[in-house]
Protein backbone atom coordinates (compact mmCIF):
# COMPACT_ATOMS: atom_id res chain seq x y z
CA UNK A 1 0.00 0.00 0.00
CA UNK A 2 2.88 2.37 0.76
CA UNK A 3 4.40 1.59 -2.65
CA UNK A 4 1.11 2.32 -4.33
CA UNK A 5 0.81 5.74 -2.71
CA UNK A 6 4.49 6.55 -3.33
CA UNK A 7 4.33 5.64 -7.01
CA UNK A 8 1.35 7.86 -7.83
CA UNK A 9 -1.40 8.87 -5.47
CA UNK A 10 -3.58 10.63 -8.03
CA UNK A 11 -2.94 13.93 -9.82
CA UNK A 12 -0.63 14.67 -12.72
CA UNK A 13 1.97 12.25 -11.38
CA UNK A 14 -0.52 9.39 -11.76
CA UNK A 15 -1.37 10.55 -15.29
CA UNK A 16 2.33 10.59 -16.14
CA UNK A 17 2.83 7.03 -14.93
CA UNK A 18 -0.24 5.78 -16.80
CA UNK A 19 0.94 7.62 -19.90
CA UNK A 20 4.34 5.91 -19.69
CA UNK A 21 2.65 2.53 -19.35
CA UNK A 22 0.40 3.18 -22.35
CA UNK A 23 3.29 4.45 -24.49
CA UNK A 24 5.22 1.26 -23.77
CA UNK A 25 2.12 -0.84 -24.45
CA UNK A 26 1.39 0.98 -27.72
CA UNK A 27 4.97 0.43 -28.82
CA UNK A 28 4.59 -3.29 -28.15
CA UNK A 29 1.32 -3.37 -30.10
CA UNK A 30 3.11 -1.65 -32.99
CA UNK A 31 5.75 -4.39 -32.97
CA UNK A 32 3.07 -7.05 -33.30
CA UNK A 33 1.18 -5.16 -36.02
CA UNK A 34 4.33 -4.87 -38.09
CA UNK A 35 5.42 -8.46 -37.55
CA UNK A 36 1.99 -9.93 -38.30
CA UNK A 37 1.62 -7.73 -41.38
CA UNK A 38 4.94 -8.98 -42.74
CA UNK A 39 3.97 -12.58 -41.95
CA UNK A 40 0.60 -12.30 -43.70
CA UNK A 41 2.04 -10.67 -46.82
CA UNK A 42 4.89 -13.19 -47.04
CA UNK A 43 2.51 -16.11 -46.55
CA UNK A 44 -0.17 -14.95 -48.99
CA UNK A 45 1.35 -12.32 -51.27
CA UNK A 46 -2.07 -10.62 -51.15
CA UNK A 47 -2.40 -6.88 -50.59
CA UNK A 48 -6.11 -7.32 -49.88
CA UNK A 49 -5.50 -9.81 -47.07
CA UNK A 50 -2.83 -7.49 -45.72
CA UNK A 51 -5.12 -4.42 -45.66
CA UNK A 52 -7.93 -6.43 -44.06
CA UNK A 53 -5.83 -6.55 -40.89
CA UNK A 54 -6.28 -2.79 -40.53
CA UNK A 55 -9.99 -3.14 -41.27
CA UNK A 56 -10.56 -5.73 -38.54
CA UNK A 57 -8.38 -3.71 -36.15
CA UNK A 58 -10.64 -0.69 -36.60
CA UNK A 59 -14.27 -1.78 -36.97
CA UNK A 60 -14.88 -3.48 -33.57
CA UNK A 61 -13.46 -0.54 -31.59
CA UNK A 62 -15.74 1.87 -33.45
CA UNK A 63 -18.86 -0.29 -33.46
CA UNK A 64 -18.63 -1.24 -29.78
CA UNK A 65 -17.75 2.26 -28.56
CA UNK A 66 -21.23 3.20 -27.21
CA UNK A 67 -21.56 0.03 -25.13
CA UNK A 68 -17.94 0.33 -23.96
CA UNK A 69 -18.55 3.93 -22.92
CA UNK A 70 -21.57 2.97 -20.84
CA UNK A 71 -19.50 0.29 -19.11
CA UNK A 72 -16.71 2.79 -18.43
CA UNK A 73 -19.19 5.06 -16.64
CA UNK A 74 -20.46 2.11 -14.57
CA UNK A 75 -17.12 0.56 -13.72
CA UNK A 76 -13.98 1.66 -11.91
CA UNK A 77 -11.94 3.37 -14.64
CA UNK A 78 -8.53 2.22 -13.48
CA UNK A 79 -9.69 -1.39 -13.37
CA UNK A 80 -11.35 -0.98 -16.76
CA UNK A 81 -8.01 0.06 -18.26
CA UNK A 82 -6.38 -2.93 -16.56
CA UNK A 83 -9.05 -5.22 -18.02
CA UNK A 84 -8.48 -3.76 -21.47
CA UNK A 85 -4.71 -4.34 -21.31
CA UNK A 86 -5.16 -7.81 -19.81
CA UNK A 87 -7.65 -8.79 -22.53
CA UNK A 88 -5.27 -7.64 -25.25
CA UNK A 89 -2.52 -9.64 -23.54
CA UNK A 90 -4.66 -12.79 -23.72
CA UNK A 91 -5.08 -12.37 -27.48
CA UNK A 92 -1.30 -12.02 -27.72
CA UNK A 93 -0.80 -15.26 -25.81
CA UNK A 94 -3.19 -17.06 -28.17
CA UNK A 95 -1.29 -15.68 -31.15
CA UNK A 96 2.04 -16.95 -29.82
CA UNK A 97 0.50 -20.36 -29.03
CA UNK A 98 -0.83 -20.77 -32.57
CA UNK A 99 2.47 -19.69 -34.09
CA UNK A 100 4.51 -22.00 -31.86
CA UNK A 101 2.33 -24.94 -32.90
CA UNK A 102 2.45 -23.99 -36.59
CA UNK A 103 -1.34 -23.71 -36.54
CA UNK A 104 -1.86 -20.03 -37.32
CA UNK A 105 -4.24 -19.24 -40.18
CA UNK A 106 -5.28 -15.95 -41.72
CA UNK A 107 -8.84 -16.04 -40.39
CA UNK A 108 -7.51 -16.57 -36.86
CA UNK A 109 -5.41 -13.41 -37.19
CA UNK A 110 -8.48 -11.42 -38.23
CA UNK A 111 -10.42 -12.85 -35.27
CA UNK A 112 -7.69 -12.12 -32.73
CA UNK A 113 -7.09 -8.61 -34.10
CA UNK A 114 -10.83 -7.92 -33.88
CA UNK A 115 -10.92 -9.22 -30.29
CA UNK A 116 -8.00 -6.98 -29.33
CA UNK A 117 -9.81 -4.05 -30.98
CA UNK A 118 -12.89 -4.78 -28.87
CA UNK A 119 -10.83 -4.46 -25.69
CA UNK A 120 -9.37 -1.23 -27.06
CA UNK A 121 -12.92 0.15 -27.21
CA UNK A 122 -12.78 0.19 -23.39
CA UNK A 123 -9.27 1.60 -23.14
CA UNK A 124 -9.74 4.86 -25.05
CA UNK A 125 -12.78 6.32 -23.24
CA UNK A 126 -11.56 5.04 -19.85
CA UNK A 127 -8.17 6.74 -20.22
CA UNK A 128 -9.71 9.96 -21.57
CA UNK A 129 -12.24 10.12 -18.73
CA UNK A 130 -9.60 9.31 -16.11
CA UNK A 131 -7.33 12.04 -17.50
CA UNK A 132 -10.04 14.63 -16.80
CA UNK A 133 -9.86 13.83 -13.07
CA UNK A 134 -6.06 13.60 -12.94
CA UNK A 135 -4.93 16.65 -14.91
CA UNK A 136 -5.79 20.30 -14.15
CA UNK A 137 -8.14 21.80 -16.73
CA UNK A 138 -5.54 24.28 -17.91
CA UNK A 139 -3.29 21.37 -18.95
CA UNK A 140 -5.86 19.31 -20.90
CA UNK A 141 -4.30 20.38 -24.21
CA UNK A 142 -0.82 19.40 -23.05
CA UNK A 143 -2.03 16.01 -21.84
CA UNK A 144 -3.62 15.34 -25.23
CA UNK A 145 -0.39 16.41 -26.92
CA UNK A 146 1.54 13.96 -24.79
CA UNK A 147 -0.81 11.14 -25.78
CA UNK A 148 -0.41 11.94 -29.46
CA UNK A 149 3.36 12.24 -29.10
CA UNK A 150 3.42 8.77 -27.53
CA UNK A 151 1.33 7.31 -30.35
CA UNK A 152 3.52 8.94 -33.00
CA UNK A 153 6.69 7.69 -31.30
CA UNK A 154 5.26 4.18 -31.43
CA UNK A 155 4.53 4.50 -35.15
CA UNK A 156 8.08 5.69 -35.81
CA UNK A 157 9.97 3.27 -33.55
CA UNK A 158 7.88 0.10 -33.88
CA UNK A 159 8.74 -0.73 -37.54
CA UNK A 160 12.45 -0.05 -36.91
CA UNK A 161 12.53 -2.17 -33.77
CA UNK A 162 10.36 -4.96 -35.18
CA UNK A 163 12.50 -5.25 -38.32
CA UNK A 164 15.64 -5.66 -36.20
CA UNK A 165 14.03 -7.99 -33.64
CA UNK A 166 12.51 -10.34 -36.21
CA UNK A 167 15.96 -11.20 -37.48
CA UNK A 168 17.10 -11.95 -33.95
CA UNK A 169 14.21 -13.50 -32.02
CA UNK A 170 11.76 -14.28 -34.88
CA UNK A 171 8.10 -13.34 -34.95
CA UNK A 172 7.25 -15.33 -31.81
CA UNK A 173 9.85 -13.40 -29.83
CA UNK A 174 8.54 -10.05 -31.11
CA UNK A 175 5.03 -10.94 -29.98
CA UNK A 176 6.35 -12.01 -26.57
CA UNK A 177 7.93 -8.56 -26.23
CA UNK A 178 4.46 -7.14 -26.91
CA UNK A 179 3.07 -9.35 -24.14
CA UNK A 180 5.68 -7.99 -21.74
CA UNK A 181 4.63 -4.41 -22.58
CA UNK A 182 0.99 -5.23 -21.78
CA UNK A 183 2.03 -6.67 -18.43
CA UNK A 184 4.08 -3.54 -17.72
CA UNK A 185 1.04 -1.33 -18.42
CA UNK A 186 -1.13 -3.44 -16.10
CA UNK A 187 1.52 -3.32 -13.37
CA UNK A 188 1.72 0.47 -13.60
CA UNK A 189 -2.06 0.78 -13.36
CA UNK A 190 -2.09 -1.45 -10.29
CA UNK A 191 0.28 0.96 -8.52
CA UNK A 192 -1.53 4.24 -9.05
CA UNK A 193 -4.68 5.76 -7.65
CA UNK A 194 -7.22 7.19 -10.07
CA UNK A 195 -10.10 9.20 -8.54
CA UNK A 196 -13.62 8.23 -9.53
CA UNK A 197 -16.38 10.73 -10.39
CA UNK A 198 -19.45 11.05 -8.22
CA UNK A 199 -22.08 8.77 -9.70
CA UNK A 200 -25.78 9.33 -9.14
CA UNK A 201 -27.59 6.34 -7.66
CA UNK A 202 -31.10 5.49 -8.90
CA UNK A 203 -33.92 6.92 -6.78
CA UNK A 204 -35.35 4.52 -4.16
CA UNK A 205 -37.52 1.99 -5.93
CA UNK A 206 -36.36 3.09 -9.40
CA UNK A 207 -34.67 0.66 -11.75
CA UNK A 208 -31.32 1.42 -13.27
CA UNK A 209 -31.53 2.18 -17.02
CA UNK A 210 -30.48 -0.64 -19.31
CA UNK A 211 -26.97 -0.70 -20.74
CA UNK A 212 -28.30 0.16 -24.21
CA UNK A 213 -30.24 3.12 -22.85
CA UNK A 214 -27.18 4.38 -21.02
CA UNK A 215 -25.13 3.96 -24.19
CA UNK A 216 -27.66 6.01 -26.15
CA UNK A 217 -27.46 8.76 -23.54
CA UNK A 218 -24.05 9.67 -24.93
CA UNK A 219 -25.73 10.89 -28.12
CA UNK A 220 -28.53 12.61 -26.18
CA UNK A 221 -25.96 14.58 -24.20
CA UNK A 222 -24.17 15.69 -27.38
CA UNK A 223 -27.40 16.50 -29.28
CA UNK A 224 -28.52 18.87 -26.53
CA UNK A 225 -25.37 20.95 -27.13
CA UNK A 226 -25.39 22.14 -30.77
CA UNK A 227 -21.85 23.47 -30.60
CA UNK A 228 -20.54 19.99 -29.80
CA UNK A 229 -22.65 18.51 -32.62
CA UNK A 230 -21.00 20.86 -35.10
CA UNK A 231 -17.54 20.13 -33.71
CA UNK A 232 -18.27 16.43 -34.11
CA UNK A 233 -19.40 16.98 -37.71
CA UNK A 234 -16.19 18.82 -38.49
CA UNK A 235 -14.11 15.89 -37.26
CA UNK A 236 -16.25 13.36 -39.13
CA UNK A 237 -15.37 15.28 -42.31
CA UNK A 238 -11.68 15.49 -41.33
CA UNK A 239 -11.66 11.73 -40.71
CA UNK A 240 -13.16 11.18 -44.16
CA UNK A 241 -10.74 13.41 -46.07
CA UNK A 242 -7.45 12.48 -44.38
CA UNK A 243 -7.71 8.67 -44.76
CA UNK A 244 -8.19 9.14 -48.50
CA UNK A 245 -4.84 10.88 -48.61
CA UNK A 246 -3.08 8.53 -46.22
CA UNK A 247 -4.14 5.29 -47.91
CA UNK A 248 -3.29 6.63 -51.39
CA UNK A 249 0.16 7.93 -50.44
CA UNK A 250 1.78 4.57 -51.18
CA UNK A 251 0.43 4.22 -54.77
CA UNK A 252 1.09 7.93 -55.39
CA UNK A 253 4.79 7.62 -54.48
CA UNK A 254 5.29 4.23 -56.11
CA UNK A 255 3.87 5.58 -59.38
CA UNK A 256 7.22 7.34 -59.98
CA UNK A 257 9.63 6.16 -57.24
CA UNK A 258 10.63 3.04 -55.33
CA UNK A 259 10.11 1.47 -51.91
CA UNK A 260 13.13 3.23 -50.40
CA UNK A 261 11.77 6.62 -51.39
CA UNK A 262 8.37 5.64 -50.01
CA UNK A 263 10.00 4.90 -46.66
CA UNK A 264 11.51 8.39 -46.61
CA UNK A 265 8.12 10.00 -47.27
CA UNK A 266 6.39 7.93 -44.60
CA UNK A 267 9.21 8.75 -42.20
CA UNK A 268 8.70 12.46 -42.84
CA UNK A 269 4.99 12.08 -42.13
CA UNK A 270 5.69 10.27 -38.85
CA UNK A 271 8.26 12.87 -37.81
CA UNK A 272 5.66 15.60 -38.40
CA UNK A 273 3.38 13.86 -35.91
CA UNK A 274 6.23 13.65 -33.41
CA UNK A 275 6.99 17.35 -33.74
CA UNK A 276 3.30 18.27 -33.55
CA UNK A 277 2.77 16.12 -30.47
CA UNK A 278 5.83 17.61 -28.78
CA UNK A 279 4.65 21.12 -29.67
CA UNK A 280 1.20 20.51 -28.23
CA UNK A 281 2.71 18.94 -25.09
CA UNK A 282 4.80 22.03 -24.43
CA UNK A 283 2.35 24.68 -25.62
CA UNK A 284 -1.09 23.31 -24.76
CA UNK A 285 -2.78 25.08 -27.67
CA UNK A 286 -4.31 28.54 -28.04
CA UNK A 287 -6.56 30.03 -25.38
CA UNK A 288 -9.52 29.90 -27.81
CA UNK A 289 -9.38 26.21 -28.58
CA UNK A 290 -12.10 26.30 -31.25
CA UNK A 291 -9.91 28.71 -33.20
CA UNK A 292 -7.08 26.19 -32.90
CA UNK A 293 -9.33 23.60 -34.54
CA UNK A 294 -10.63 25.83 -37.34
CA UNK A 295 -7.33 27.58 -38.11
CA UNK A 296 -5.70 24.22 -38.77
CA UNK A 297 -8.20 23.39 -41.54
CA UNK A 298 -6.55 25.57 -44.21
CA UNK A 299 -3.14 24.14 -43.28
CA UNK A 300 -4.39 20.56 -43.76
CA UNK A 301 -5.82 21.59 -47.15
CA UNK A 302 -2.53 23.24 -48.06
CA UNK A 303 -0.63 20.06 -47.17
CA UNK A 304 -2.90 17.95 -49.39
CA UNK A 305 -2.53 20.42 -52.26
CA UNK A 306 1.27 20.48 -51.97
CA UNK A 307 1.41 16.65 -51.92
CA UNK A 308 -0.80 16.34 -55.00
CA UNK A 309 0.61 19.14 -57.12
CA UNK A 310 3.56 17.42 -58.83
CA UNK A 311 5.29 13.98 -58.84
CA UNK A 312 7.97 15.16 -56.42
CA UNK A 313 9.22 13.41 -53.30
CA UNK A 314 10.10 16.77 -51.77
CA UNK A 315 6.57 18.13 -52.28
CA UNK A 316 4.81 14.96 -51.11
CA UNK A 317 7.06 14.69 -48.04
CA UNK A 318 6.61 18.38 -47.22
CA UNK A 319 2.84 18.18 -47.68
CA UNK A 320 2.40 15.24 -45.34
CA UNK A 321 4.86 16.66 -42.81
CA UNK A 322 2.65 19.76 -42.64
CA UNK A 323 -0.52 17.68 -42.28
CA UNK A 324 0.82 15.44 -39.53
CA UNK A 325 2.36 18.45 -37.78
CA UNK A 326 -1.03 20.16 -37.60
CA UNK A 327 -3.21 17.17 -36.68
CA UNK A 328 -1.97 16.87 -33.05
CA UNK A 329 -2.86 20.53 -32.51
CA UNK A 330 -6.36 19.97 -33.94
CA UNK A 331 -6.89 16.84 -31.86
CA UNK A 332 -5.42 18.39 -28.72
CA UNK A 333 -7.65 21.46 -28.89
CA UNK A 334 -10.71 19.31 -29.53
CA UNK A 335 -9.91 16.92 -26.68
CA UNK A 336 -9.47 19.84 -24.27
CA UNK A 337 -12.89 21.21 -25.29
CA UNK A 338 -14.64 17.89 -24.71
CA UNK A 339 -12.92 17.28 -21.39
CA UNK A 340 -13.88 20.76 -20.19
CA UNK A 341 -17.50 20.74 -21.36
CA UNK A 342 -18.62 17.19 -20.54
CA UNK A 343 -19.46 16.17 -16.97
CA UNK A 344 -16.89 13.64 -15.66
CA UNK A 345 -19.51 11.08 -14.61
CA UNK A 346 -20.80 10.71 -18.20
CA UNK A 347 -17.53 11.13 -20.11
CA UNK A 348 -17.25 7.40 -20.81
CA UNK A 349 -20.55 7.37 -22.71
CA UNK A 350 -20.10 10.73 -24.38
CA UNK A 351 -16.49 10.16 -25.45
CA UNK A 352 -17.31 6.72 -26.80
CA UNK A 353 -20.25 8.03 -28.84
CA UNK A 354 -18.08 10.88 -30.03
CA UNK A 355 -15.42 8.40 -31.15
CA UNK A 356 -17.90 6.26 -33.06
CA UNK A 357 -19.48 9.18 -34.93
CA UNK A 358 -16.23 11.01 -35.65
CA UNK A 359 -14.38 7.91 -36.86
CA UNK A 360 -17.01 5.90 -38.76
CA UNK A 361 -16.12 7.85 -41.90
CA UNK A 362 -12.54 6.52 -41.85
CA UNK A 363 -13.39 2.94 -42.92
CA UNK A 364 -15.62 4.39 -45.66
CA UNK A 365 -12.60 6.23 -47.00
CA UNK A 366 -10.46 3.09 -46.87
CA UNK A 367 -13.08 1.17 -48.84
CA UNK A 368 -13.76 3.90 -51.39
CA UNK A 369 -10.31 5.38 -52.02
CA UNK A 370 -8.99 2.59 -54.24
CA UNK A 371 -11.99 2.28 -56.59
CA UNK A 372 -12.34 6.07 -56.84
CA UNK A 373 -8.67 6.44 -57.76
CA UNK A 374 -8.54 3.44 -60.14
CA UNK A 375 -11.80 3.96 -62.01
CA UNK A 376 -12.40 7.70 -61.89
CA UNK A 377 -9.35 9.90 -61.31
CA UNK A 378 -6.42 7.91 -62.74
CA UNK A 379 -8.06 7.52 -66.20
CA UNK A 380 -8.66 11.28 -66.34
CA UNK A 381 -4.95 12.07 -66.49
CA UNK A 382 -3.58 9.11 -68.40
CA UNK A 383 -1.97 9.90 -71.75
CA UNK A 384 -4.88 10.90 -73.97
CA UNK A 385 -7.27 11.05 -70.99
CA UNK A 386 -10.19 13.50 -70.85
CA UNK A 387 -8.29 16.05 -68.73
CA UNK A 388 -4.76 15.42 -70.00
CA UNK A 389 -4.69 18.51 -72.22
CA UNK A 390 -6.38 20.90 -69.76
CA UNK A 391 -5.11 19.96 -66.29
CA UNK A 392 -2.08 17.98 -67.45
CA UNK A 393 0.18 21.06 -67.69
CA UNK A 394 -0.64 21.81 -64.01
CA UNK A 395 -0.44 18.40 -62.31
CA UNK A 396 1.21 16.25 -64.97
CA UNK A 397 0.09 13.32 -67.10
CA UNK A 398 0.75 9.64 -66.58
CA UNK A 399 0.82 7.06 -63.77
CA UNK A 400 -0.30 8.43 -60.42
CA UNK A 401 -1.25 11.89 -61.62
CA UNK A 402 -4.93 11.10 -61.27
CA UNK A 403 -4.23 10.47 -57.57
CA UNK A 404 -2.51 13.86 -57.46
CA UNK A 405 -5.67 15.42 -58.92
CA UNK A 406 -7.76 13.64 -56.28
CA UNK A 407 -5.53 15.18 -53.58
CA UNK A 408 -6.22 18.64 -55.02
CA UNK A 409 -9.96 17.95 -55.02
CA UNK A 410 -9.81 16.74 -51.42
CA UNK A 411 -7.88 19.89 -50.46
CA UNK A 412 -10.50 22.12 -52.03
CA UNK A 413 -13.36 20.18 -50.42
CA UNK A 414 -11.91 20.34 -46.93
CA UNK A 415 -11.11 24.05 -47.29
CA UNK A 416 -14.73 24.67 -48.31
CA UNK A 417 -16.10 22.59 -45.44
CA UNK A 418 -13.81 24.38 -42.96
CA UNK A 419 -15.20 27.69 -44.21
CA UNK A 420 -18.79 26.48 -43.81
CA UNK A 421 -18.17 25.24 -40.27
CA UNK A 422 -16.37 28.48 -39.39
CA UNK A 423 -19.54 30.40 -40.35
CA UNK A 424 -21.51 28.59 -37.62
CA UNK A 425 -21.89 30.83 -34.54
CA UNK A 426 -22.71 27.77 -32.43
CA UNK A 427 -19.31 26.26 -33.26
CA UNK A 428 -17.30 29.47 -33.00
CA UNK A 429 -18.87 30.41 -29.66
CA UNK A 430 -19.29 26.97 -28.07
CA UNK A 431 -16.66 27.69 -25.42
CA UNK A 432 -18.77 30.63 -24.23
CA UNK A 433 -22.24 29.12 -24.73
CA UNK A 434 -21.53 25.79 -22.99
CA UNK A 435 -20.52 26.07 -19.36
CA UNK A 436 -17.46 24.19 -18.17
CA UNK A 437 -18.36 20.95 -16.40
CA UNK A 438 -14.92 20.64 -14.81
CA UNK A 439 -13.45 23.08 -12.28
Amino acid sequence: MEMKARLADGGFRAFLWIWIGQVVSNLGSGLTRFAIGVWVFQETGSATRFTLIAFFATIPAIALSPIAGALVDRWNRRRTMMLSDAGAAVTTVLLVFLLANDALEIWQIYLLVALSSAFNALQVPAFSAATTLLVPKVHFGRASGMNQFGQAAGRVLAPLMAGALMGWIAIEGVILVDLATFLFAVAVLSLVRVPEPERKSPAPGARRPSLLREAAYGWTYIWQRPGLVRLLGYFAMLNLILPFGLVLTTPLVLSFAGAEELGVVLGLASSGALVGGALMSAWGGPRRRVMGVLAAGPLVSLGLAIAGLRPSLVLIGAGFFLITLVVPVVNGCSQAIWQSKVAPEVQGRVFAMRRMIAQFTGPLAFLGAGPLADHVFIPLLEAGGPLASTLGPLVGVGPGRGIGLLFLVLAALFLAFTGLFALSPRLRNLEDEIEDAVD
